[in-house]
């Protein structure tokens, strides 16, 4: 029987014994199961109910799609079959020991449902983006409130940027603080940091003030890329790198284009370098500072590859605030694949006509 979920189950099961008057004859065994599809609401992904009518007992299995019926029953008659029979045959024995799957279904349970193995980059997210940059450098790689640039474009003023920063401090075991509008200087002020081995500590400008301050205060990042919108939202304090003043894009225009080589760090850049370091909501009191590696991230970018395998010619629409770590999914999964990240404003984001447009106007896919 399958049935839709309701929201938020407190238990992933439900076990339901109904016991009816009677006595039930002594031995037991199972003499089959009905198969019924019918559509009726559940509040868990599996429910159980057993029903003791004094004559025998009448399984009902409910369970929710994506989940095999066909699996559930076959483990069900697997496990009812084999409880029986050990209850029968010696019935004062300790429940937690009785036998419930067979071979076949153990190692189901245990070993082929439990093989994550997998080959994942050991490497830098930086080195995966510049090996795309290789395959596709033409392809658009980043579209933004009517600006397009390919992967050769992003990765020029990702590393012009990075240059920049890597002058004025910036390397691996740092942070650098990010705090921008949805624009096409975000995606490039992150992957600049990333590639000078920083962690970038994203900052929604729209957050409080008091927000903002208690995460810089607790980060403590060497500066704040930042832009004039959204200058009013740091503490005054705050040393800032403004990307759209002429002075700053005088100084970064004139920084070479090409690669960052190893030794234009200050330290290594590898899988175990912090990548980012993302706060909490502060539902439980203060907000709390996750610092996220390189192999963290790559190894959640490989699986979402194998979901959604993602190619030259997708577009995937962005539509998370950079304060929220999912947005890693939407920023970097196409830019490591060949795809094309469509950025959407703070506008399109709150407006779903608008963004409905952007999503026909653009051609997004993903």
């Amino acid at each position: 029987m399958s049935g839709v979920a309701a929201e938020a189950p407190l238990f992933t099961a439900l076990f339901n014994y109904r016991h009816s008057a009677g006595e039930t004859d002594a031995g037991m065994e199972v003499e089959g199961i009905e198969v019924l599809f019918a559509q009726e609401r559940t509040n868990y992904p599996l429910t159980v109910s057993v029903d003791d009518t004094g004559d025998g007992f009448v399984f009902t299995v409910q369970c929710v799609a994506p989940i095999d019926p066909d699996l559930v029953l076959s483990l069900m008659d697997t496990a009812t079959g084999r409880l029986v029979q050990a209850l029968d045959e010696a019935p004062e024995t300790p429940l937690h020991t009785l036998p419930v799957l067979d071979d076949t279904h153990l190692n189901q349970v245990l070993t082929r449902w439990n093989d994550t193995t997998r080959d994942t980059p050991n490497s830098a997210l930086p080195a995966l983006f510049e090996a795309q940059v290789a395959r596709t450098p033409d392809a658009t790689a980043l579209m933004s409130d009517g600006i397009e640039l390919t992967y050769r474009d992003l990765d020029d003023r990702t590393n012009r940027l990075a240059r920049l920063l890597i002058e004025r401090g910036a390397g691996p075991e740092r942070f650098v603080a990010v705090a921008l509008p949805r624009s096409a200087e975000l995606v490039v002020a992150l992957l600049a940091v990333l590639k000078t081995g920083a962690a970038y500590v994203p900052i929604d400008p729209d957050y409080p003030a008091d927000r903002i301050a208690a995460i810089l205060e607790d980060a403590h990042p060497m500066a704040v890329i930042t832009g004039y919108g959204a200058q009013h939202a740091l503490p005054k304090e705050t040393a800032r790198i403004v990307l759209d003043d002429p002075a700053t894009q005088r100084i970064v225009g004139a920084r070479a284009a090409d690669g960052l080589r190893d030794d234009e760090r200050p330290g290594a850049l590898n899988a175990g370098t912090p990548a980012y370091a993302i706060f909490t909501s502060g539902s439980t009191g203060r907000p709390k500072g996750v610092v996220i590696e390189h192999r963290a991230l790559v190894n959640f970018l490989t699986s979402m590859q194998e979901r959604f395998a993602l190619r030259t010619g997708d577009r995937l629409l962005a539509v998370t605030t950079i304060a929220f770590d999912i947005a890693g999914l939407e920023l970097y999964l196409p830019l490591l694949n060949g795809a094309t990240v469509v950025l959407a404003a703070p506008d399109q984001v709150r407006d779903p006509l608008a963004l409905r447009s952007l999503i026909t106007a653009a051609g997004v896919t993903v």
